[in-house]
């Protein structure tokens, strides 16, 4: 089930986004990056305020199964340029579908707010991350520089699957 995540889920999506970073920082970065009281309380923080926003500039969305917290995505837009800044999924449940019902469900926002293109930052070592968005349609902008060890991507959101595009106004 994809549901708003709320405030009573904030410790439960701070853990799930330490442990799903865990597995491709590990080895690469300093523990205390993704790890450590210190960085728990500022991810903790940074959902806070996530969750907080109205939903006229973004949302948190969560993945449940049978009451647990499978999976988390955040999205925010600003000046006129929507974000997917978040999608963690319990490393206990890849390869289930979690991911991709999330991003289905991120879809369906942005069509509804009528959002036509999002961008994302994915970590350059997290090729399943990289794979998982190559696979739904995200592509990079060759014209768009790095963003340190984060590669940005793109995705045109389109209609839904066998609706027509509305007319263009031009």
């Amino acid at each position: 089930m994809i549901r708003i995540a709320q405030p009573a889920d904030l410790d439960a999506i701070a853990a799930l986004h330490t442990r799903a970073r865990a597995t491709y920082y590990r080895g690469r970065v300093p523990e205390q990056v993704y790890g450590g009281e210190a960085e728990l309380a500022r991810t903790r923080e940074g959902w806070f305020r996530a969750i907080a926003r109205a939903t006229a500039d973004g949302g948190v969305l969560c993945a449940e199964q049978d009451g647990e917290l499978t999976g988390v995505a955040a999205f925010r837009s600003v000046d006129g340029e929507t974000t997917l800044t978040q999608l963690h999924v319990d490393p206990d449940h890849w390869r289930r579908g979690t991911g991709a019902a999330l991003h289905a469900a991120c879809l369906d926002a942005w069509r509804r707010s009528g959002v036509d293109r999002v961008r994302l930052e994915v970590y350059e070592h997290n090729l399943r991350a990289q794979a998982f968005y190559a696979h739904h349609g995200w592509r990079p902008d060759p014209t768009v520089a790095r963003s340190g060890s984060h590669l940005t991507l793109w995705l045109s959101v389109g209609p839904p699957a066998g609706e027509a595009a509305p007319p263009s106004r031009e």
